[in-house]
């Protein structure tokens, strides 16, 4: 393929510094992520984007399970009556809330909210399930979709409906729930950061940035290439807050009937777009081996050539066993130039070219999406070099990530420091921790306070808005 031709194939797709946004949506779409469908907000999966989300509810799950959760599903469909029980979340909800109002032609006596998250329904069967000390810790985890209804919408960010998990548990101690919630959070953490490649932030949100209903939220935050922030899982430590409306109690060994301290975790479809907007570049996606459909793609070179064909399908044989996830490209309808371009920009990490030649030299040529280098292997011990190139790649993503994230985070001491710091990264500050100066910095700024982080260092003494005396570190930035 032409020079000419090949870069007509990606100008399609809006350079980052030019509209960051529209280059974000040329990504999901030109990558056959997804489409959109005919209800404003909602998005259809297509297959190449349901595995990454398949791998990472795998993934997941693995961690779910290690640290004692079991699956179960509950209903979408809630009773009104149940979401005015407790009072912070109905109010924190009800602007997103879709209701179900009629059952066919009939009207219904008490309208149904299509699920914005479960936990009340968890909570009316926690109350059933629930009588003894013995019955506990209940800790449940459910893959669903979740319907919000949204003003604004963008693909994988924010969406009506969208595709998560959410794990519900119950405890008999304050400090379980307590210990459950930190647990999982830092299951995200280390999900983000292993798997996805993501370095984040991790923390408490404030009492205005928290969940509904939650005595207190945490967060892991990523920092996107444009600077923003996303909040890429929460971990809520609800104490008694949803336990006592829903009368869920348990006889403890005491024989006292006490009240269960609860927590909720998730994380969602948005991290997709968090892997994107984390690694894409000029053109297309970058994926982490770990998360990519496809781990290697082969491109036979002048298949039609004797042994080309065969070689190709013995190396597939072999990296399959392997377990690399592996794809011959063996279309006869498009150029080999062609492929690669595709293959860039569905962000396969690591490509692997065949032909006459390089099997007379014992070798095969590789690119590495995360680099765009080009070099040989050795077909005798292609599966450890193919193994060996994916772990590279992985760590590579993070420490270019990671190498980003650092350089574009800055401490701050004043408001002018702080809006000029907002628009191209994170500000990290000392904050006095008053709900005015969060409202007043977010009024000044259009910048939101992200998370506290544990155990941070000092930077000052002062707030960065007020002036007076502040003991807590806090990061704002503008965020999706």
């Amino acid at each position: 393929m032409a020079k000419e031709e090949q870069k007509a194939f990606v100008e399609h797709i809006t350079p980052r510094d030019e509209n960051f946004s529209q280059w974000y949506t040329d990504v999901v779409t030109q990558a056959d992520l997804m489409d959109y469908t005919p209800v404003r907000g909602c998005m259809a999966l297509k297959p190449y984007g349901y595995r990454i989300w398949e791998l990472i509810q795998e993934d997941l799950d693995r961690r779910f399970k290690e640290t004692g959760h079991e699956n179960v599903a509950m209903p979408m469909l809630i009773p009104e009556s149940l979401l005015q029980k407790e009072a912070d979340h109905v109010e924190g909800f009800a602007p997103e809330v879709a209701w179900v109002t009629h059952g066919g032609n009939e009207k219904l006596q008490e309208r149904l909210a299509v699920r914005p998250t479960s936990e009340v329904i968890f909570c009316t069967m926690f109350a059933k399930w629930v009588q003894s000390w013995r019955d506990l810790p209940l800790k449940y985890n459910q893959w669903c979709s979740v319907m919000r209804w949204e003003k604004s919408t963008r693909p994988f960010l924010r969406t009506s409906e969208f595709w998560w998990q959410e794990g519900h548990t119950i405890h008999a101690t304050e400090q379980e729930a307590h210990e459950e919630a930190l647990q999982m959070l830092e299951v995200y953490r280390e999900f983000c950061e292993e798997t996805l490649s993501i370095p984040v932030f991790s923390g408490r949100k404030t009492e205005k940035e928290k969940f509904a209903g939650a005595r207190t939220t945490y967060s892991v935050e990523a920092m996107m290439q444009d600077g923003k922030a996303l909040q890429a899982g929460t971990s809520h430590d609800f104490g008694t807050n949803f336990s006592e409306p829903f009368e869920i109690q348990f006889l403890d060994k005491d024989g006292q009937l006490k009240y269960c301290y609860e927590t909720s975790w998730g994380v969602s479809t948005r991290l997709i777009g968090a892997i994107i907007m984390t690694h894409g570049d000029e053109r297309g996606l970058r994926l982490p081996p770990k998360v990519a459909p496809y781990q290697a793609v082969i491109v036979p070179i002048a298949a039609h050539k004797e042994g080309v064909f065969e070689k190709a399908e013995e190396i597939y044989v072999s990296l399959k066993k392997a377990g690399v996830r592996v794809r011959i490209d063996d279309r006869d309808y498009v150029s080999p130039g062609w492929k690669f371009n595709e293959w860039e920009l569905k962000g396969v990490p690591l490509r692997i070219e065949i032909g006459p030649r390089d099997i007379k030299n014992g070798v095969a040529m590789c690119a590495r999406r995360d680099t765009n280098e080009k070099f040989t292997i050795k077909l005798d011990g292609i599966v450890e070099s193919v193994k060996e190139s994916l772990n590279d790649i992985q760590d590579n993503l993070y420490k270019i990530a990671d190498e980003f994230k650092v350089s574009k985070t800055k401490d701050v001491f004043n408001m002018q420091e702080l809006e000029e710091q907002v628009n191209v990264g994170y500000a990290r500050a000392m904050w006095c921790g008053s709900r005015e100066c969060e409202d007043l910095i977010k009024e000044k700024t259009s910048a939101t306070t992200r998370n506290i982080p544990f155990d941070a260092e000092a930077i000052g003494d002062k707030c960065v808005c007020c002036g007076k005396d502040a003991d807590m570190v806090i990061y704002f930035a503008k965020a999706y």
